[in-house]
């Protein structure tokens, strides 16, 4: 999938007229049957299936918050499958709208700035709930999953589903994430992909618990590892493309603890630096050809690097300094790519610059609880983007610079410390 892109100077790209809000229009019920049908290919080469738990409860034409794990391209095509022939409003990201927004629009999407607080969302969300009498799908995610786990969700989500009062229903997937991993370049393997469709709160429920008692429900429910998964099922992927980019989630290496010098091809991973090299099993499982496995399950890998980035942080030798290549969504029209620059990530957060001097951007720890960060975004590249309200900046990294992942897990560390001093009394600078 790809997204439509204009040269443009920074300054004329800020001189543009800001994207004005819309509310969320009522979904067609042809685009959604046509989005079904299109569909059906890629479920019917999965052998697609799902169940239904506690479904009884809810109410035929009660409208109903969906909440959807995203793991990969594939999920919007479940949804369409398990909900037809009810239509439904999506939660979106505004990029998705960029080239398009007409028929996104048609579909029902009420877009959002990832990880960008907006107020506008949860009005958005209760208009298309008790104005257009339509249940919502939502990824709270709003990512897709770098290593088979949830991603961090937001403290935020309790206090919505309190605001909207509405029934809470789970649609958790198998098998989409083995299939189309991010890191992977959209290459496709052999996966069967299931669903599972639960009830997990009603109104009553919601309106008795705190909105901290429904966050931990929710997490509960986000509970979940794509790889343990896929070794206790015994699902094999066969396909010798299977550790392509897988450098792009493991950047580290566990033996001599260089960084950026992992080498994903074919079945293996290699550290360019000391020469060691780990085999991707078929049932998902990692080991060395010689010597110790460190981590033989990835998200135990995964986890490490947090430890060393979070030690990094504490100690005040993190520091990211890397050139960019710089897109900016000011509108649903393109993406503009308004030339080069720097990105700094820091203690004191971001800092971009660019563009001959006229782009400065600070954006400081307690901004945002994550990064909204990806791999091989819409085909361009990997990729960072930081922004506010306003404007988004997304930051295209140098081809082999596999900096994309330590900085979301900088980004969801520094956050957690920076609060903390917070909380205990210590200053910390807003942005």
């Amino acid at each position: 999938m790809k997204i439509k892109t204009k040269k443009m100077p920074y300054e004329r790209v800020m001189a543009l007229p800001a994207m004005s809000h819309k509310r969320p229009r009522k979904p067609s019920f042809l685009f959604h049957s046509l989005m079904r049908l299109l569909s059906w290919p890629d479920l019917r080469a999965t052998h697609f299936t799902y169940t239904k738990i506690g479904m009884e409860k809810l109410g035929k034409r009660e409208p109903c918050l969906y909440l959807m794990n995203h793991s990969s391209f594939i999920d919007l095509k479940i949804a369409s499958h398990i909900l037809y022939p009810q239509t439904y409003n999506i939660v979106c990201t505004s990029d998705g709208l960029v080239g398009k927004a007409w028929l996104m629009r048609k579909l029902g999407c009420i877009p959002t700035k990832k990880f960008v607080p907006e107020v506008e969302l949860v009005r958005d969300m209760l208009y298309a709930l008790k104005t257009l009498k339509k249940p919502v799908l939502m990824y709270p995610e709003a990512g897709y999953s770098l290593d088979g786990t949830a991603t961090t969700l937001p403290e935020s989500l309790g206090r919505c589903l309190k605001m909207l009062g509405v029934p809470v229903v789970m649609i958790r997937t198998h098998g989409a994430f083995a299939r189309d991993p991010l890191y992977n370049n959209l290459q496709l393997r052999r996966v069967p992909v299931s669903a599972e469709v639960e009830y997990i709160l009603s109104p009553e429920d919601i309106k008795e618990k705190t909105a901290t008692e429904l966050n931990e429900i929710i997490q509960e429910q986000f509970s979940f590892d794509n790889f343990k998964w896929q070794h206790e099922q015994h699902i094999a992927i066969h396909e010798h493309f299977r550790a392509d980019h897988l450098n792009r989630v493991l950047y580290k290496c566990p033996h001599c603890q260089a960084e950026g010098k992992m080498v994903g091809k074919d079945k293996f991973l290699t550290c360019t630096a000391c020469g060691k090299q780990y085999k991707l099993r078929s049932e998902g499982e990692m080991i060395a050809l010689e010597g110790e496995t460190e981590f033989p399950h990835i998200p135990d890998w995964f986890r490490w690097q947090r430890e060393c980035v979070k030690r990094e942080l504490e100690e005040g030798t993190y520091h990211l300094d890397v050139p960019v290549k710089i897109g900016v969504l000011v509108d649903t029209k393109a993406m503009y790519m308004v030339g080069e620059g720097r990105l700094v990530h820091s203690m004191e957060g971001f800092h971009l610059t660019g563009c001959d001097g006229k782009l400065d951007y600070v954006q400081k720890p307690l901004s945002s609880y994550t990064l909204n960060a990806d791999y091989y975004f819409y085909e361009i590249g990997d990729m960072i983007s930081i922004g506010n309200q306003s404007i988004l900046f997304f930051c295209f990294t140098e081809e082999g610079t596999d900096v994309v992942t330590k900085t979301r897990l900088a980004t969801e560390e520094l956050y957690k410390i920076v609060r903390a001093k917070v909380r205990h009394g210590k200053p910390a600078e807003r942005h």
